[in-house]
C-alpha cells in the first residue's frame, strides 16, 4: 500500500506512511482483495435471497470492523460479526426482486482502515404464492385496551416461518411500550404492550415481509401499513358483588352506576373485555341462547344503547325493566343492565378499545381470544409464549380451548 499525504487544519502536509504517520490517519484503502463474499456480488448476476449474505477475511492479518447493507428504502439487515472480525453474516432474510447496498469497514494487520462499498440485487422469486397481510383494526381514534390484529392470507404452522413473519411485522408507538404479537391461530396474530397503551398515543404498524421468503414456495406479499391513535383512558370497572359500576378517566373516578348482572346459570364474565361496537338499538331474544319460548326465563325484548364487550352477545345496556333490582341484585341474562339514562351516558362517554373489566362475578373468566379482546387476562409472561420469537409452541389453540359462542343475552 502506497503512502498518502493528508492536509491536517492549519494546512501542513504530513505522510501517513512515514516515519511520524499513524496508520490510522490514512485514507481508507480499497479492502476487495481483503474480503470475499460466499455468492458473487457485484459482477452483475443476482444473488439468491434463501442463502444468507456472509463476508469472510481472505487471511489472518486483518479483521472486519463492521458491515452495514441495506436495501432501497434505507433498512438494516441485521447481521453478527465474529469476535476475532474473521466473518460477518446475515441474521434476518434478504427480500427477493430488491437492490441492497453493502459498506464493508476493515483494518489490516497495522491498524490501517479499509473499506469496501457494493451493490447487488436479489433474484424475483419461482413462484407465485404470496403471504398477504391485513392490518387491524380500521383507521381511527381507539381505547387504550384496543390490540393491534394481523390477518395472513395463508396459514403458518412452522415455528421457524412464524419467526420470519413475526421478525417483518413491526409495530412502533409514540410514547414508546414494551409489546409482542401473540399467534391465536395460524393466520392471526394480536400485538398488546404488557400494560395497556398510553393515552394520547400514536401507533403504527408495518409489514417488512414483502419479498421475503417465509416458507418453501411461499413469500411475503403486499401490507397496508395502519395508524391508529388512542384517547383518553377510560375503564369501567364493574363489581358483581356489589351491583356497581365505577368508570374512571384516566385514572379518575368520573361516575358511579348502579347495575345488575347475570343470575346464577347466567353470570357475566370475569375479566378485562374491550369494547367491540356500539348499537343504538338491539332485539334480543332468549331462544337465541337456548331458552324456550314460554318458559319462565323466556324473553323477547328491544334494547337500546347497547355497548358490545363479547361476540357472542354480552352487552352494557339500558334495562329499564330491572331498574328495582339495579344496585341490589344480579337479574340479567349475562348482560350489564341499568337505567335508561345511565346507559346513554355510558353509550356516549365509551369508544370501541375502552376496558369493561367486571370482577366478584361467579361467572367464568374472558376467553382471551375467539370471543372479542379478552388479550389482557392473559399473564404478559403467558402472552409472550405466544410468540414465536420467545419460544412458544408453534400450535395455536385447540378447538377446544377456543370459546364457544353464545348470541344475545339480556
Amino acid at each position: 500500500m502506497g503512502c498518502t499525504l493528508l492536509v491536517i487544519a492549519l494546512g501542513a502536509g504530513v505522510t501517513a506512511c512515514g516515519s511520524d504517520g499513524h496508520p490510522l490517519s490514512s485514507e481508507p484503502y480499497d479492502a476487495a482483495d481483503q474480503i470475499s463474499f460466499n455468492t458473487p456480488v457485484g459482477d452483475g448476476r443476482k444473488v439468491d435471497p434463501d442463502k444468507p449474505l456472509e463476508i469472510t477475511v481472505k487471511d489472518s492479518e486483518g479483521r472486519i470492523t463492521d458491515v452495514t447493507a441495506t436495501d432501497a428504502g434505507g433498512r438494516y439487515v441485521a447481521g453478527e460479526l465474529s469476535a476475532d472480525g474473521g466473518r460477518w453474516h446475515s441474521t434476518t432474510p434478504l427480500a427477493a426482486g430488491a437492490h441492497y447496498t453493502v459498506r464493508v469497514s476493515t483494518e489490516d494487520e497495522d491498524g490501517a482502515p479499509g473499506r469496501k462499498v457494493l451493490g447487488f440485487h436479489t433474484s424475483r422469486p419461482t413462484t407465485k404464492k404470496r403471504l398477504n397481510v391485513t392490518f387491524g383494526p380500521d383507521k381511527g381514534t381507539y381505547g387504550v385496551g384496543q390490540p393491534i390484529t394481523a390477518e395472513l392470507s395463508v396459514p403458518v404452522t412452522d415455528k421457524a416461518s412464524r419467526a420470519v413473519v413475526e421478525r417483518a411485522l413491526k409495530v412502533d408507538s409514540r410514547p414508546s411500550v414494551e409489546g409482542a404479537w401473540h399467534w391465536v391461530d395460524d393466520t392471526k396474530l394480536h400485538y398488546r404492550p404488557k400494560e395497556y397503551w398510553p393515552a394520547h398515543a400514536t401507533i403504527r404498524a408495518h409489514s417488512n415481509l414483502s419479498g421475503v421468503k417465509v416458507a418453501e414456495r411461499l413469500w411475503g406479499g403486499r401490507a397496508k401499513p395502519l395508524k391508529l391513535t388512542t384517547g383518553d383512558r377510560i375503564e369501567a370497572v364493574t363489581d358483581a358483588s356489589t351491583h356497581s359500576m365505577t368508570v374512571y378517566r384516566n385514572g379518575a373516578e368520573i361516575n358511579t352506576i348502579p347495575v345488575t348482572t347475570g343470575k346464577p346459570g347466567f353470570e357475566t364474565r370475569n375479566g378485562v373485555k374491550v369494547v367491540l361496537g356500539k348499537e343504538y338499538f338491539v332485539r334480543m331474544r332468549g331462544t337465541s341462547i337456548g331458552i324456550a319460548e314460554g318458559s319462565a326465563d323466556s324473553y323477547d325484548l328491544p334494547v337500546y344503547y347497547a355497548t358490545r364487550v363479547t361476540w357472542s352477545g354480552e352487552y352494557v345496556h339500558a334495562a329499564p325493566w330491572s331498574t328495582g333490582s339495579q344496585g341490589s341484585a344480579n337479574v340479567s341474562h349475562g348482560c350489564t343492565g341499568m337505567s335508561t339514562g345511565n346507559a346513554e351516558w355510558f353509550f356516549d362517554t365509551v369508544r370501541a378499545g375502552d376496558i369493561v373489566k367486571v370482577v366478584n362475578s361467579d361467572g367464568e373468566t374472558m376467553d382471551a381470544f375467539g370471543n372479542g379482546f379478552g388479550d389482557w387476562n392473559l399473564t404478559w409472561k403467558n402472552w409472550r409464549e405466544g410468540s414465536a420469537l420467545v419460544g412458544g409452541s408453534p400450535e395455536g389453540p385447540r378447538p377446544q380451548d377456543r370459546a364457544r359462542l353464545r348470541p344475545e343475552s339480556v
